[in-house]
């Protein structure tokens, strides 16, 4: 803590953040390295044998993302606005998440987020933050995956995770093996 506070003031001093930066990646980084407790022992989770550039794979991420026009109306509410999101964050958790399908063609304009459960600041400035689907298919074009699903996913992770392992990710992993995808990758917030 007394390298970030140094690192802090030291940027300010000299107007420059790399080294802020720096500090708090290798924060992050140390700390959910020695992370233990989010093994399960079961779940849908299958070991991955297949080569990445012969793969096909989907995202999916628990940011909160989801398609103008598309609105998943959390509570039945439409044009939830992100104040009562947040404001509504409690009443997530007991709520089973809906699934938002996002094209990877689809434009950034086109692109909404809404989560309770974290500063989406940066996420509507640059979504790729918290849900990378623009720069999967530039993977796919330097050949180091091979191939995409037409659509990604998106939900609220502020959820049960019991409900969410127990219920709702059998049905989701069902839904992606049904567009092919060999695997998934997982964006959690």
């Amino acid at each position: 803590l007394q390298t970030l506070f140094h690192q802090i003031v030291d940027s300010l001093d000299d107007n420059n953040l790399e080294g802020l930066k720096k500090t708090i990646l290798e924060g992050q980084v140390a700390g959910y390295f020695r992370q233990t407790h989010f093994d399960y022992s079961e779940g849908p989770f299958t070991p991955f044998t297949k080569n990445l550039p012969d793969s096909k794979i989907t995202l999916l991420t628990s940011s909160g993302h989801f398609q103008e026009g598309q609105d998943p109306e959390p509570f039945g509410i439409k044009n939830m606005t992100q104040k009562d999101a947040e404001s509504r964050i409690f009443d997530f958790l007991k709520e089973k998440p809906g699934l938002s399908e996002i094209p990877f063609s689809l434009s950034p304009d086109n692109l909404k987020v809404r989560h309770g459960g974290y500063d989406i600041r940066g996420s509507k400035k640059d979504p790729n933050v918290s849900f990378p689907y623009q720069r999967l298919p530039e993977l796919v074009k330097k050949g180091r995956l091979g191939s995409l699903t037409d659509t990604a996913y998106s939900f609220v992770g502020a959820c049960s995770q019991k409900r969410l392992l127990k219920s709702v990710l059998p049905e989701w992993v069902e839904l992606f093996q049904k567009t092919g995808a060999d695997a998934a990758l997982l964006i959690p917030v």
